[in-house]
C-alpha cells in the first residue's frame, strides 16, 4: 500500500506543480510549431469522439470536476471518451503539449493566454474554471502583518516565474522592490526558519503543508483578493480545433462545468478517480482543498455566480490585460482580444444545471 507522503514532500510536490504552470510563459513560438494529429477525431466503437486534456500537474483537489465528469459519465452523456493526461515536473508545458497534438484541451491561465497572443501561438482560452487564481503571499502569525501592503520591505520567498506573473503587479502596486526578493527552492524550511519572512503558495495547498509541518496557522493572502486579476485553470485549445469543431468544444466545456458543479455538491466519485491516479493524494488534502475553493470563491465568484461555472467577460480580460501593459509584462499592442472567446461559456446557471 503506498503510504502518504510526508508534509514537506507534498509541499515540494504542490509547489513544483506551481513552478510548471507558469513555466510555458518562457516558450516561444518556433518550439510550439503544430505537428502531431489530435485524438478529437477519432470516434471510439460506441461512437464516443477520443479527446485528451492535459492538466497542469498530479491529480488533485484543483482537478476535482474534470475527474468527477469521468467518474460520473457526464463526458460518456456529451458524447465524448475523456482521457486525462496528468502534468508533472517531467512533462513538457501546455502549450508544447497543445501545439505538438499531444492533448485536445489543456489547463491554462490568463496570463499566459495573453502572451501567447503577442508570441502568435494560435491557442485559445474558451472557458475560466477559477475565476481567482489560487496563487498567495503566506505569513507567519504575526499581529503586525494585517495586510499584503504590510510586506513591503519584508522578505519574500518567490520563484523565478513570480518575475512574468504576479511580481510584477506586487512592485507596481505595493512597492514591493527586488530587494524583498529571496530565492524560492520549493521548501518550506527557509520561510519557517525567518519569522519575519513571507513565501509564496496556492490557497489550497500550501497552508495546510505549513501548518502540518511547521506547526503554525499562516496568515494567507490570496492575490485574487488584492488586485492579481487573471483567470487560472482555463481550458484552451486551439483556434483550429474551435473553428473546425466548434461542436465538440461546445461538448467538452458544457461537460467539464456540469462536472464541476457536481464535484462541488458531492466529490466522492471525482475523489476516488483522482486518488486511483494520484495514490499519494491524501483524503485530508483533498478536503482541504475543497473547503478552500468554495471558502474564498476560487470557482463561483464574480460572473460566474449568475452566468455559470467557466464564466469570462471582455471587461475582466481588458483588466487583466491593462495591469500587464501597466506592469510591464507585455506590450499595449498586442491584441489581447484574440487570447480568448465568449461563445462556449456565459450560459446561466441553469443551464448548466438542468
Amino acid at each position: 500500500m503506498n503510504q502518504p507522503p510526508s508534509a514537506s514532500a507534498t509541499f515540494d510536490n504542490l509547489n513544483r506543480r506551481q513552478f510548471l504552470q507558469y513555466a510555458s510563459l518562457c516558450i516561444g513560438s518556433s518550439i510550439v510549431s503544430a505537428c502531431a494529429n489530435s485524438n478529437s477525431e477519432k470516434i471510439t466503437p460506441s461512437g464516443l469522439n477520443k479527446v485528451t486534456f492535459g492538466t497542469n500537474w498530479l491529480a488533485q483537489a484543483e482537478h476535482g470536476g474534470f475527474y468527477q465528469a469521468i467518474a460520473t459519465g457526464i463526458y460518456k452523456n456529451h458524447g465524448l471518451d475523456v482521457t486525462i493526461k496528468m502534468g508533472g515536473p517531467q512533462v513538457p508545458s501546455g502549450t508544447q503539449l497543445l501545439m505538438g497534438g499531444a492533448v485536445d484541451f489543456f489547463m491554462g491561465f490568463g496570463i499566459d493566454a495573453i502572451n501567447a497572443v503577442a508570441q502568435s501561438i494560435p491557442k485559445i482560452t474558451v472557458a475560466a474554471i477559477f475565476q481567482k487564481d489560487p496563487q498567495c503571499i503566506i505569513t507567519h502569525p504575526n499581529t503586525a502583518i494585517k495586510t499584503l501592503a504590510d510586506l513591503k520591505g519584508k522578505p519574500i520567498y518567490v520563484s523565478a516565474a513570480a518575475n512574468v506573473t504576479y511580481w510584477p503587479l506586487l512592485k507596481a502596486k505595493y512597492g514591493f522592490t527586488d530587494a524583498q526578493k529571496r530565492p524560492y527552492n520549493f521548501n518550506p524550511a527557509p520561510f519557517l526558519a525567518d519569522k519575519t519572512s513571507a513565501q509564496q503558495g496556492y490557497i489550497t495547498s500550501e497552508p495546510f503543508a505549513v501548518e502540518k509541518q511547521g506547526g503554525i496557522k499562516p496568515i494567507v493572502f490570496l492575490l485574487a483578493d488584492y488586485g492579481y486579476p487573471t483567470y487560472a485553470t482555463t481550458i484552451e485549445t486551439k483556434k483550429e480545433l474551435v473553428d473546425k469543431n466548434p461542436d465538440l468544444v461546445t461538448r467538452f466545456v458544457d461537460a467539464s462545468i456540469k462536472g464541476w458543479y457536481s464535484y462541488l455538491e458531492n466529490p466522492q466519485p471525482g475523489n476516488d478517480l483522482i486518488k486511483k491516479a494520484n495514490p499519494e493524494m491524501t483524503d485530508e488534502q483533498l478536503a482541504y482543498s475543497l473547503t478552500k475553493l468554495k471558502e474564498y470563491g476560487i470557482v463561483i465568484s464574480d460572473t460566474a455566480e449568475k452566468l455559470g461555472i467557466g464564466a469570462m467577460s471582455e471587461a475582466r480580460w481588458k483588466l487583466l490585460f491593462d495591469n500587464m501593459v501597466q506592469s510591464g509584462i507585455t506590450q499595449s499592442n498586442v491584441k489581447y482580444q484574440d487570447a480568448f472567446t465568449l461563445r462556449f461559456v456565459n450560459k446561466g446557471v441553469e443551464y448548466y444545471r438542468a
